[in-house]
């Protein structure tokens, strides 16, 4: 009993001195002035790699150097010429309804400018179909606020056209009633067509509307003598088409993370396209329901005349002809053989494994069989059929839904109207990401059906901004013969294809890419490769030879010597650009001159049926 007696007064004393101890660190807690330091997962994994890796140590730095003989070009896309600012009195207001995505709203805005510049005319801020109130999006914005910055786009092109937010009140109504006359411009739209068509409708009436679903108005290669149309359209996609602060904010802020390791990044854009890959034909290349979704796009194209071609087609043959993209894990494959070995040095060298094909069992005789069935004893019963599993909720919805169900596409939810206008803001995001990266590789560009690109878009604004800026510009029938010649040993390749690969690559980087750049896309585009009317050389720099097309035209080289100030590193606003250079040759006046002739019509069939796709949808091949 006395033994028990005593435990119990240990057992309390314990637990006074628990107690007491509890209150003496509550005391220290509250009364101390020393901060706790967080612990933040992220930022230790941050200083494990940059003890690791070494934050100032960059493997290969041949790879991402700027590429030295375009770093004499820089951008200059100020007026040269006797340039006069827009008169007041102007010819009457365009209003424009711009359908399509990312790409096409960019490249038509230019030209809509450039188009009212042409016809001394006002410009409404144009509505863009994509983000207008009836897709879902935020009631904070309009259509054009949606992804640009308003002000910006208007105070930056004061001294080209005048810009206003709506039509006067005075005109709206009439314009509810349809009572303006309205065009369909094809993107190949001549200067001609607008001098002589629509500019009396504009002088007559004071309003017109333009439906633009073509990626463009006006014809991507203009008379030489409207250089300065060309220079307006670069102010344009280059200073004016400013992004909403709150997204250029968010984009800038993954280029700095990106960044915060210390090291260069590669940005890719795959470019697969549902629309893109349909009329080129690529569906095989693509699996399952992939491969329906493709070639349900291009039997519409077939049945509206976009496309006059069969359903099926080869499309590997096209992949060598190269009018489909490259996949990721070939740009991979490419990027590997000019240096980039993280992953080796991780996997260690390993040398190449036999190919193992699968090798079917011998074929059994007749006799054989017959011997096989006589031993197998009795015969078991069928099994009953499995009961019938639920259609799940998802397998009901989107394109799964509709694709294993019925033969027609439905029309698009409030849901996907709203994904296709958020699409906008995460394309934008893509290229501020895009444009900063310290080098570029496209998937698709240059695709040959007139439409304006994500990629291209880039490369010509990394060519405006920073010539020497390191951007891919390969040429895929190339590409699709280097990997047919080693399609065995695509991950063991030999040295001698390695040495291939990096030569192609080298080169287009350079001069030989931006020739072929320049023949390829500024026909179609021409902010995809603004060369040489908005750039300029630096005079001690060495003039490269200049090249010129079949039709005459500059297509490298040809560059003007860049002014005193940007040679002594002075910054000149564009409001102030055009009177230290001025040259006694008043361009804009001589229009009827030096206009080319070209049919035109009100209509396109391809402007018509693109209606039908107001946004493309970008293929994911992993998925």
């Amino acid at each position: 009993m006395a033994f028990k007696s005593k435990i119990k007064w240990v057992a309390l004393f314990v637990l006074v001195l628990s107690f007491a101890s509890l209150l003496r660190h509550l005391s220290i807690a509250k009364y101390s002035t020393v901060d706790l330091v967080q612990y933040s997962a992220l930022t230790a994994f941050h200083n494990d790699f940059d003890t690791l890796s070494g934050r100032q140590s960059i493997p290969n730095k041949k790879l991402w150097e700027p590429v030295k003989p375009l770093q004499s070009l820089q951008p200059y896309a100020n007026p040269r010429s006797n340039y006069p600012v827009p008169n007041e009195q102007s010819n009457g207001f365009i209003y424009a309804k711009i359908f399509g995505g990312f790409s096409k709203i960019r490249s038509t805005i230019c030209d809509l400018v450039t188009i009212s510049r042409l016809l001394n005319a006002t410009l409404v801020i144009p509505d863009i179909q994509e983000s207008t109130r009836s897709k879902g999006i935020s009631h904070r914005f309009k259509s054009f606020t949606y992804l640009y910055d308003e002000e910006q786009f208007i105070a930056s092109l004061k001294n080209d056209i005048i810009i206003v937010k709506s039509l006067p009140d005075n005109l709206k109504a009439a314009r509810k009633r349809n009572e303006y006359p309205s065009f369909r411009p094809k993107n190949s739209a001549s200067p001609k067509f607008y001098m002589k068509e629509v500019l009396p409708k504009l002088k007559k009436a004071k309003v017109i509307g333009l439906v633009i679903a073509d990626g463009g108005c006006l014809q991507s290669i203009l008379p030489p003598g409207m250089a300065e149309l060309q220079r307006l359209r670069c102010r344009v996609a280059f200073h004016a088409l400013q992004f909403r602060p709150e997204i250029q904010i968010l984009g800038h802020r993954m280029v700095e993370r990106l960044r915060a390791w210390g090291q260069p990044f590669l940005a890719f854009h795959p470019g697969l396209l549902r629309e893109t890959l349909a009329y080129h034909g690529c569906a095989e290349l693509f699996q399952d329901v992939h491969t329906e979704l493709i070639q349900y796009r291009r039997a519409q194209m077939i049945k509206r005349g976009i496309v006059h071609e069969e359903l099926s087609i080869d499309s590997h043959l096209r992949r060598e002809n190269g009018s489909c993209p490259l996949m990721p894990e070939e740009v991979g494959i490419l990027l590997r053989a000019m240096g980039n070995k993280e992953l080796l040095d991780i996997l260690g060298p390993e040398t190449p494994l036999p190919l193992n094909p699968f090798q079917p069992p011998p074929a059994k005789s007749e006799a054989q069989l017959k011997e096989e069935w006589k031993k197998a004893g009795p015969r078991p019963r069928p099994l009953p059929p499995p009961p019938g599993r639920p259609i799940y909720q998802h397998e009901k919805e989107g394109w799964y839904g509709w694709i294993t169900e019925t033969a027609t596409e439905p029309d698009l939810s409030a849901v996907d109207l709203r994904m296709q206008a958020h699409r906008l803001i995460w394309d934008a995001l893509d290229y501020i990401v895009s444009v900063e990266a310290d080098t570029f590789f496209p998937g698709f560009n240059n695709d040959g059906s007139g439409w304006p690109d994500f990629s291209s878009l880039v490369m010509g604004h990394r060519l405006y901004e920073t010539a020497s800026s390191r951007t891919y510009r390969p040429d895929r029938k190339v590409v699709a013969e280097l990997f047919n010649m080693t399609r065995d040993n695509v991950y063991h390749p030999k040295h001698n294809w390695t040495l291939s690969v990096q030569e192609h690559l080298k080169k287009s980087l350079g001069e030989e890419g931006l020739i072929r750049q320049s023949l390829l896309s500024k026909p179609d585009v021409f902010i995809s490769h603004p060369l040489p009317e908005c750039s300029c050389r630096i005079s001690s720099a060495e003039v490269p030879v200049q090249v010129k097309g079949n039709d005459g035209r500059s297509v490298h080289g040809g560059e003007e010597e860049c002014p005193k100030w940007m040679q002594h590193g002075q910054e000149v606003p564009l409001e102030s650009a055009g009177e230290e250079d001025k040259v006694e040759d008043n361009e804009l006046s001589e229009y009827g001159s030096t206009l080319v002739e070209q049919p035109e019509s009100n209509d396109s069939d391809r402007t018509n049926t693109s209606l039908v796709f107001d946004q493309d949808d970008e293929m994911d091949p992993n998925d």
